[in-house]
C-alpha cells in the first residue's frame, strides 16, 4: 500500500527538518571525511570521546529512552522494547536503506554480532529519507536483500529519530546492560569505535551480575522462505558479440549467462555464496554483484562486486575468475594508481569504452576511469563530495551515481541516485563538464514523480540507464518502480512503463524496484529486482513479458556438500513391513500455486544398508506434478537410512514465468522387519507463501 497524500507530507516536512538540523552529514548530503574514515569519535554520556583508552568505565547515567508503541517490527516476531533487554548491550543503527554509507556498515555490525553473539543486541532503526523507503514492505526487502538478520523497527515518522535526536545517516547508538545511554557515533568505520566499548561494558557488567547472557532467538524474515531462481538481480549486460544476456543475480552473488531467446542457462559464475576469492567459475565467490562491462575484444567480462570493493574479471574462454581493480578495502581518501593497489568504494555500475573502463563509484560519490592497456585507476569526475554541484569534471559534486550510458556522441549519463537526477559528463574533453539532464539540481531531497523538461522533472532513486537504437536513454526509476525514457535533444522525460510496485507484464506492466537495464534494438532487458526476475520490454510495442530461466537448478550446490543451501528435513523413524512398499512424498504448495509444468523439478533416492530398493525409479522426474506423489520400491530387512533429494520448482497459477526453488533433503531412519507397518513411508513437507 502507498503512503496516503497527508503521510507523504509528514514524511517529506520530517526529513526536510532533518535536513535543516543538519542531518547530512552522510549518504544524504553527508561529508565524505566523516562517512568513509569514521573519524567522528562516539561520544559517551559524560561527553568524554569514547576511543577505549582512557576510561575505567563507559556506563552511562542517563536512562534510554524505549520504542514507542504501533510501529512495525522485522526480523522479531513481534514489537521489541529496551526493557526486555535488560541484561545486555543494545546498539541502535539509524539507517536508511538508500544510504550507500548506511550499506557500508553492514559487515561492521555483523562483525561485532559474531563477536558478541549472547551480550549484544543491534537494532536498526529505519528511518527513511526517500517514500518509498518507508514502505516496510520494502524495508523486508532489503533486510533480506542485505542478509540482515538483527531487528528492525520501521520509524516511518521519525518517532524514534527525535526521541534521540539522531542528525545523520547513519548514526549508532550504545545502550549499556543497567539500560543507560553510553555514547553515539555518527558515520563509518562503526566497529573500530563501539568494539572496544562493548568489551569494556561486557566485562565491567559481567563483573557486578547484572549481564544477561541468556541467548535471544529471534523470528527472521528469511525463515521459511522460498529461494527463488534468482535473489534481487541487479544489472543486466547483453554481449552484443555473442547475443547471451548476463544477469548479476545480485541475492545470490553470482553472475548467471543465460541465451534469452531460449532461457536456457549457459553457465554461472561465482558459487552462490558471498565471499571474496578467485579462481574457476563456481569455485570463485563474489559479494554482490552489480554493473558490468566486456574487454574490447570481447573476451573479458569486467563484474562490478560491489561489497567487495573491488572490479573484478572473468575470462569468458576458460570461466576464469581474477580481480582487475581493488584492494577488497573501502578507500578513503579517493587516490588513484595501479589497479592491484587501488583502495575503492562500492563500485555500482560499469561502461566500457576505447579501451577505458568507466566506473561508477557509488561509495565515493565519483566516476572513475581505468586505462585497460596500463592498469592504471583514477577518479574523473568528482571531488567525492556528495552534492549536485555541477562544473568541471574534477570539481563537480556527484550523489552515488549507481547507472551509467553512453549515447552515440560519446556524452556518458549517469543515474545520480542521492539526487533524484540523471547527469552527464564530458568524459572525452580535457576541459570537460558535467551537467544536469533531468531531475532537480537544487539539493539531494528534491525528488518525486514527475514527468517533464530538465529540472522541473521529478525522480526517485534512479539506478538504471540505457541508450537504445531508438534515440531514447531508458531510465529504471527505481523507487517509482517505473521505466521512463529522454528525448536527449529536448531533454524531456516520460512515462514508459509502470505504475504502481507489483509484478504484471503486457502493455499495463508492473515493476518493484528495477534497478538495472540493458538495451538490444527493439528489446530492452530490465532486472527487476525485488520481483527477482528479469523482464523482456518491446520497445515498439511497449509490452514486457517475463524471462523464464531453465536450468538453472543445475548450478545449486548439490546436498552433500557444506555449501547446500536447501533443507535438510529429519523425518521421525519408521518400521515397515518386507516386500513391496510404497514412499509417498507429500509437499503441500502454497495456494493458488502449482508444479511449474516446463521447469525440471526432480527426485533422488538414496538407501543405506540395502533396506529399500527403488528400481529404475531411484531417480524421478516431478514436473508439473501433483502431490501426493507416490513412488513403489522393494524393502528389504535390515535398517538403514533412506535419503530423498528433492527440487521443486514452483510458479503462482496464471504466473508462470514466476518461478520459486525448494530444495529439499529428506533423511527418514527406517527399519525393515517382519512386524512392521504396512503403510508408506510419508515425507510431508510444507512450502511457506513467497513474499513476491
Amino acid at each position: 500500500m502507498r503512503l496516503n497524500d497527508s503521510v507523504k507530507r509528514i514524511h517529506q516536512a520530517l526529513v526536510v527538518l532533518a535536513l535543516i538540523a543538519g542531518a547530512c552529514t552522510n549518504s544524504a548530503a553527508d561529508s565524505p571525511p566523516a562517512e568513509t574514515s569514521g573519524t567522528t569519535p562516539a561520544t559517551t554520556s559524560e561527553g568524554s570521546a569514547a576511543t577505549g583508552d582512557s576510561r575505567e568505565s563507559y556506563a552511562g547515567t542517563t536512562p534510554a529512552h524505549d520504542f514507542p508503541g504501533g510501529l512495525d517490527w522485522l526480523n522479531t516476531g513481534g514489537p521489541l522494547s529496551l526493557q526486555q533487554l535488560q541484561g545486555k548491550v543494545v546498539l541502535l543503527d539509524f539507517w536508511t536503506y538508500g544510504c550507500i554509507n548506511c550499506i557500508h556498515i553492514i559487515p561492521d555490525l555483523k562483525r561485532l554480532e559474531a563477536e558478541y553473539p549472547n551480550e549484544l543486541v543491534v537494532i536498526g532503526v529505519h528511518s527513511a529519507k526517500f517514500l518509498n523507503e518507508a514502505e516496510t514492505e520494502n524495508i523486508r526487502n532489503v533486510v533480506l536483500r542485505y542478509e540482515v538478520e538483527h531487528p528492525v523497527v520501521n520509524d516511518r515518522d521519525f518517532a524514534v529519530w527525535r526521541s534521540w535526536g539522531a542528525n545523520a545517516w547513519p548514526t549508532t547508538i550504545l545502550i549499556d546492560p543497567a539500560g543507560n545511554v553510553v555514547g553515539g557515533h555518527s558515520g563509518e568505520g562503526v566497529y573500530a569505535v563501539m568494539q572496544p566499548i562493548i568489551d569494556s561494558l561486557v566485562n565491567e557488567f559481567e563483573q557486578n551480575g547484572v549481564l544477561d547472557r541468556t541467548p535471544i532467538e529471534f523470528v527472521r524474515e528469511v525463515d521459511g522462505r522460498s529461494e527463488t531462481a534468482l535473489s534481487y538481480p541487479g544489472k543486466v549486460f547483453l554481449d552484443p558479440n555473442t547475443g547471451i544476456l548476463y544477469i548479476a543475480d545480485t541475492g545470490h552473488h553470482r553472475v548467471v549467462a543465460v541465451d534469452p531467446a531460449s532461457g536456457d542457462v549457459l553457465t554461472v559464475y561465482g558459487s552462490g555464496l558471498a565471499g571474496y576469492n578467485d579462481g574457476a567459475a563456481t569455485a570463485a565467490t563474489f559479494d554482490a554483484p552489480q554493473g558490468m562491462a566486456l574487454s574490447p575484444d570481447g573476451r573479458i567480462l569486467y563484474v562490478a562486486d560491489t561489497n567487495n570493493h573491488a572490479v573484478r574479471s572473468i575470462e569468458l574462454a576458460t570461466g576464469t575468475v581474477a580481480t582487475a581493480l581493488g584492494t577488497g578495502e573501502i578507500g578513503w581518501p579517493p587516490v588513484g594508481g595501479s589497479a592491484a593497489a587501488v583502495a575503492i568504494s562500492s563500485p555500482w555500475a560499469l561502461e566500457q569504452k576505447n579501451g577505458k573502463l568507466y566506473i561508477a563509484m557509488a561509495g565515493h560519490h565519483q566516476i572513475w576511469e581505468m586505462d585497460l592497456a596500463s592498469d592504471v585507476a583514477q577518479p574523473l569526475v568528482g571531488n567525492a563530495r556528495e552534492s549536485t554541484i555541477n562544473g568541471p569534471l574534477a570539481e563537480a559534486e556527484l550523489a552515488q551515481p549507481s547507472g551509467l550510458a553512453f549515447d552515440d556522441d560519446g556524452l556518458l549519463y549517469f543515474a545520480d541516485s542521492e539526487s533524484s537526477a540523471i547527469r552527464s559528463a564530458q568524459v572525452d574533453r580535457s576541459d570537460g563538464v558535467t551537467d544536469v539532464v533531468v531531475g532537480s539540481d537544487a539539493n539531494l531531497f528534491d525528488f518525486g514523480d514527475v514527468d517533464g523538461v530538465g529540472t522541473e522533472a521529478r525522480l526517485q532513486h534512479p539506478l538504471g540507464l540505457a541508450y537504445a537504437t531508438d534515440g531514447f536513454m531508458y531510465v529504471a526509476d527505481t523507487y517509482n518502480s517505473k521505466l521512463k525514457r529522454i528525448d536527449l535533444a529536448r531533454s524531456e522525460i516520460t512515462t514508459f512503463l509502470g505504475g504502481d510496485q507489483g509484478w504484471q507484464d503486457g502493455s499495463d506492466a508492473r515493476f518493484y524496484e528495477p534497478g538495472g537495464l540493458a538495451a538490444a534494438g527493439n528489446v530492452l532487458y530490465v532486472a527487476d529486482t525485488n520481483n527477482h526476475v528479469v523482464r523482456i520490454v518491446d520497445l515498439a510495442t511497449a509490452t514486457a513479458t517475463t524471462l523464464v530461466l531453465k536450468g538453472i537448478e543445475r548450478f545449486q550446490p548439490p546436498p552433500d556438500t557444506a555449501d547446500y543451501q536447501g533443507e535438510i528435513v529429519e523425518v521421525a523413524a519408521t518400521t515397515v513391513a518386507p516386500g513391496a512398499g510404497t514412499l509417498e512424498i507429500a509437499i503441500t504448495l502454497p495456494p493458488e500455486h502449482k508444479v511449474n509444468e516446463e521447469a525440471p523439478s526432480s527426485a533422488q533416492f538414496i538407501s543405506a544398508g540395502g533396506v529399500a530398493d527403488f528400481g529404475d525409479g531411484a531417480a524421478m522426474s516431478l514436473t508439473g506434478a501433483k502431490f501426493p506423489v507416490t513412488v513403489p520400491l522393494q524393502l528389504a530387512t535390515g535398517s538403514g537410512d533412506v535419503t530423498a533429494d528433492l527440487t521443486v520448482i514452483y510458479c503462482r497459477e496464471g504466473a508462470e514465468s514466476l518461478c520459486f526453488i525448494q530444495q529439499l533433503r529428506f533423511v527418514v531412519p527406517v527399519t525393515v522387519a517382519a512386524d512392521g507397518s504396512g503403510g508408506p513411508i510419508r515425507l510431508e513437507y510444507t512450502i511457506a507463501q513467497p513474499n513476491v
